[in-house]
């Protein structure tokens, strides 16, 4: 009797833990990776499982981390769920795959510690995840955001490190702080595996730190840009209707109250709508402005052209000369039927994006092997996920050492250097126009991650077959 109770009582605060670990990591998920993420809880957020997972058996450990991420993510449900460009099938697959992944993650670790392998399990961990995730980007049509790299996206100290190992060495580098942390507090691990860890994990962050702090990013000139995004949200306006013109007029307004010394105005994705025959009611009051202030104006828009698909464009309006187009290369899950063209200001290296192609390194990648210094980027979010969209993008710029100019409807501007550094932004909502303005400067394209693309996500996929290899044929520590 004494026996049983003392065994129930052992099970009751074994539960307790595992409890206790599935509701911390769950709210650090929650605030350290949610839409608008506190940068410094992202690095925690693991470490609760991760402690526990040694300590408890396979199955509590990996329930515990599931049921962590998917209550931590709740605050994304609806979003996924009501997105109007992410379908219900692949907003569920996004909303349960990413516990599942977290879960396998825990899972990994505590098996390689228990098996004796505390190193490896430092090491696989983090490279399991990073190595899915980027299958995942890989593979899906949307791409990724919302990560533990997206949650560093005002930390350019941490984020400069894309610029050699792309998102993905960022996105190791934040999980390998608590699998080092909680590797070395594990049970039966010996002090030299302790610290060998600790030196280790020690040296790869210091290192990336410091890398960020010193590293410098050539520029070759720059050029005063704006960003101009209406409040109220006007997708694809028919100029030829009172309320397109409305919004064609509040636009001009806009640009005509900009800074002088403004050379390039960006304004957000599908502004207008229109078809090619009446693309002129469009593009001539804003050349009219182009010319009488020496101003750039790039704007998105719905083309359509007599018998085809409409074409989600980034116009750019110059002060003399024609038109420069652009056609979007990524839009949800509906294929494009247009060709995977860059567009290039006129004898200039600034080139042209819209939106959704900064969820994926290219386009980005081969503008910076062609040289260009500044992406100029329309875009539309949907109010909540502003804020990481505009990180992605930020993100891109950082990886090929490029400026980026992203002016988003229903969501945040901004304006930034290929260091990581925000220059200006402005989200809309607090006035009838958001509007943001900074010199930004030239960049030259040139990264280690430009030349040699997804190096560190091999590497994240060996040392995660190594981490999977060890746990086979052996027996687990009692």
């Amino acid at each position: 009797m004494t026996a049983t109770a003392s065994v129930s009582r052992s099970t009751r605060r074994h539960l307790g833990w595992a409890a206790a670990a599935t509701v911390a990591s769950g709210v650090l998920i929650h605030f350290g990776l949610g839409f608008e993420p506190v940068a410094v809880l992202a690095w925690l957020v693991p470490l609760p499982v991760f402690l526990l997972a040694p300590r408890t058996s396979a199955w509590v450990a990996s329930v515990a981390a599931f049921l962590a991420y998917l209550g931590g993510s709740a605050g994304s449900w609806h979003y996924f769920l009501n997105s109007q460009t992410v379908p219900v099938p692949a907003a569920l697959a996004i909303l349960l795959g990413s516990p599942v992944l977290f879960a396998a993650t825990v899972a990994l670790f505590r098996r390689l510690v228990r098996v004796g392998r505390p190193v490896l399990a430092t090491a696989a961990a983090p490279a399991v995840w990073t190595a899915v995730l980027y299958g995942v980007s890989v593979a899906s049509p949307f791409g990724v955001m919302g990560t533990f790299t997206t949650s560093q996206g005002d930390q350019p100290d941490v984020l400069r490190l894309a610029s050699v190992l792309g998102g993905w060495g960022v996105e190791y580098l934040v999980l390998l702080v608590p699998a080092a942390l909680a590797a070395v507090l594990a049970p039966g691990v010996r002090a030299s595996a302790r610290v060998g860890i600790i030196v280790v994990t020690a040296g790869a962050v210091g290192g990336a730190l410091a890398f960020g702090a010193t590293s410098a990013s050539a520029a070759v000139g720059q050029v005063r840009v704006a960003t101009v995004a209406r409040s109220v949200p006007a997708w694809a306006a028919d100029p030829d209707t009172p309320a397109g013109q409305q919004v064609l007029q509040s636009y001009v307004d806009a640009l005509t109250a900009l800074p002088a010394d403004v050379r390039v105005a960006v304004l957000p994705e599908a502004a207008f709508g229109t078809d090619r025959a009446r693309l002129a009611g469009v593009t001539g009051p804003l050349a009219a402005v182009a010319r009488a202030k020496n101003l750039q104006v790039v704007t998105g828009a719905i083309v359509t052209d007599a018998g085809h698909e409409a074409d989600n464009t980034a116009l750019d309006v110059p002060p003399a000369g024609p038109t420069v187009e652009y056609r979007k290369w990524r839009n949800g899950f509906s294929p494009l039927a247009s060709g995977h063209d860059l567009a290039h200001l006129a004898e200039q290296p600034i080139g042209l994006e819209v939106c959704m192609d900064v969820n994926v390194p290219s386009p980005t990648r081969d503008y910076a092997r062609a040289g260009t210094g500044l992406v100029l980027i329309p875009a539309s979010d949907e109010d909540v996920d502003g804020w990481q969209h505009s990180r992605t993008a930020l993100l891109r710029g950082v990886e090929h050492g490029v400026s980026v100019a992203w002016s988003a409807a229903r969501g945040t501007s901004l304006l930034s250097d290929p260091r990581g550094h925000i220059l200006a932004q402005a989200r809309t909502g607090a006035a009838p126009m958001a509007v943001a303005v900074a010199d930004v400067p030239l960049g030259t394209g040139d990264t280690l991650y430009s030349r040699f693309g997804d190096w560190f996500a091999w590497l994240c996929c060996l040392v995660a077959a190594a981490g999977l290899a060890f746990t086979r044929g052996r027996t687990a520590r009692p």
